[in-house]
């Protein structure tokens, strides 16, 4: 497929429901379907993520990152570049802002094609959307190391490839659970980020029968 074909089918998928729940569900952790999906809290915080689509190496990738153990929420977690909704900010220039601190990505070299489904992340109190984009090419990363320990540029391949698909066991205040993950380069993508994923994953495949 090629790369604008690709870029104008996801833009006109997104005009049309999306798979949002159903796509969630298989990759939710143990205990976590209902929290993610109910009703988030009414002091809840709204953040943007962006989900990068760049050509290299024979496919498109998505940069993620790993957040250093040391942060206070979701440290040690692999995640899109993203964070919280800022006073008169959309959420795209919410994404945008995050990933040119996060990642050194130039506002004015992506273009925003739609929203996955808003995703409460009951752990930190943040109801967060991802926020799709294409670059047309490799963006020529910064990570900042206060934010980012490690960063993975992940073949959209990699999402349908189901030997990559583990059981990432977490231990927290005595209670043992699985979550879904998807293994790439010696880590485990889970949780929120691994939801996301399946969804865009489906987007993707979906805007190929269009």
């Amino acid at each position: 497929m090629q790369c604008l074909d690709l870029e104008s089918r996801v833009r006109e998928r997104f005009t049309r429901p999306l798979p949002g729940r159903e796509a969630h569900r298989a990759f939710t952790q143990e205990l976590g379907f209902g929290r993610h999906q109910g009703p988030p809290s009414p002091d809840v915080r709204h953040a943007a993520v962006m989900a990068l689509f760049f050509p290299g190496l024979g496919d498109w990738h998505l940069p993620l990152l790993l957040r250093p153990q040391s942060m206070a929420a979701h440290g040690g977690q692999v995640a899109f570049p993203g964070g919280a909704l800022e006073a008169g900010e959309s959420l795209e220039e919410c994404a945008a802002r995050e990933a040119f601190e996060e990642l050194g990505i130039p506002p004015e070299s992506v273009r925003f094609v739609g929203r996955l489904t808003p995703l409460f992340v009951f752990a930190s109190n943040y109801l967060v959307t991802a926020c799709v984009a294409f670059a047309d090419e490799r963006p020529e990363f910064r990570p900042d190391a206060r934010e980012v320990d490690r960063m993975l540029e992940l073949p959209l391949a990699a999402l349908s490839d189901r030997s990559l698909r583990e059981l990432h066991l977490i231990r927290r205040q005595g209670i043992e659970f699985a979550a879904p993950a998807l293994a790439y380069e010696g880590l485990r993508i889970w949780g929120a980020t691994r939801m996301m994923l399946a969804e865009m994953s489906e987007v993707v495949a979906e805007s190929a029968w269009s």
